[in-house]
């Protein structure tokens, strides 16, 4: 049996009962396990669990984990929200034990550009080669965080690991700015990962760097992460150019019984791209002409009948001001509960940083 990994810290803090008693209420919102015993606060969470006991004038924490990567994201949660509850006291936090000798965060890594590929007028595609590309080859968390680094640096900057369990920078004025993409597809065999970039009109650091890239650049990434695909009868996509990478590769990967509808915004017929999927899911495509991001996904979404039988799931990426009102209708308009739907924003119209 595989030893378990365990860090721990003694963090003094003015007011321990407070302070972990608020942390903790705010990770049981936030789908953490939690129970107290006494004087020690038990949580689970990411593959990991955490003990806080309450000590006077100080939180003794044990976390313990399988895995590095479940003992990394434990430590740094707990940090954060140590700091964010203890405030505006500053405590120090130190961990020692396992994990300690991480230099990076386990989710980064560098990759290369092995090559450009102009999808349409507006589409890019970088391929991304690096090592260990077969974590990203999963449905349950399809995006990842590109690293855009600052223009006229000498050198890039990659993320550390501090004592806290936190992320730090060597020139923090100057660290990258993270912009969210989905892995469109990947190539276990050649260790590579596909990514698409909306260019947009007015660009911003990742429509940047997507039009200047060149063979053998490198980039950093940190994922996977964010929400993907759920197990459902019926499917409902929508979403926009932005969404378009991740509304695709979920199509592709459905079963054949799978149902559905697929509404895919995109400005006009030279944005359409090829779109394949097994399944009986309806891809229709709605051209925007210059209307507003998301007026015709609403109207449609308003058009579409929802099952009242089996598992169902909506799935929408769009402009900020489209999201609003495509929760709004979710919200007023239907019954799907908490888990059979994901509706996110992707950018916000006039801001040039996507």
């Amino acid at each position: 049996m595989a030893r378990k990994l365990v860090a721990r810290s003694r963090i003094a803090l003015s007011q321990p009962e407070k302070t972990v008693a608020a942390l903790c209420r705010h990770l049981a919102d936030h789908h953490a396990s939690h129970r107290r015993d006494g004087d020690t606060h038990h949580l689970r969470m990411f593959e990991a669990s955490a003990r806080l006991h309450l000590r006077p004038a100080a939180a003794e924490i044990v976390v313990e984990a399988p895995a590095i990567k479940p003992l990394y994201f434990m430590r740094q949660m707990l940090a954060e929200h140590v700091l964010e509850f203890a405030a505006p006291e500053v405590p120090q936090i130190r961990w020692e034990g396992d994990g300690t000798e991480l230099r990076r965060p386990p989710n980064f890594q560098v990759m290369r550009v092995a090559g450009m590929q102009d999808l349409t007028p507006h589409m890019r595609r970088l391929t991304l080669a690096g090592p260990d590309v077969s974590r990203f080859d999963q449905l349950d968390a399809l995006h990842l965080n590109v690293l855009v680094q600052k223009p006229g640096l000498a050198t890039p900057q990659w993320p550390r690991v501090g004592d806290s369990g936190q992320v730090v920078w060597d020139d923090p004025p100057n660290r990258p700015d993270f912009r969210k993409y989905t892995v469109r597809s990947v190539d276990r065999v050649r260790g590579r990962i596909h990514v698409d970039f909306l260019l947009h009109q007015t660009f911003g650091p990742g429509s940047d760097l997507a039009a200047r890239a060149a063979p053998g650049d490198e980039i950093g990434i940190v994922g996977p992460g964010g929400g993907g695909l759920r197990a459902a009868d019926w499917y409902g996509f929508a979403g926009d150019e932005t969404a378009l990478p991740a509304i695709a590769r979920m199509l592709e990967h459905l079963p054949p019984e799978a149902r559905g509808r697929a509404l895919i915004e995109v400005e006009d017929e030279a944005e359409i791209q090829p779109v394949e999927t097994r399944s009986q899911v309806a891809v229709d495509w709605l051209l925007r002409r210059g209307e507003a991001p998301g007026a015709r996904l609403l109207a449609e979404l308003r058009a579409t009948v929802l099952p009242v039988e089996g598992r169902r799931y909506l799935w929408v990426g769009c402009e900020y001001r489209a999201f609003r009102d495509i929760r709004a209708w979710q919200r007023d308009a239907t019954d799907l509960g908490r888990d059979e739907h994901l509706i996110v924003s992707y950018w916000r119209q006039g801001m040039t940083a996507e």
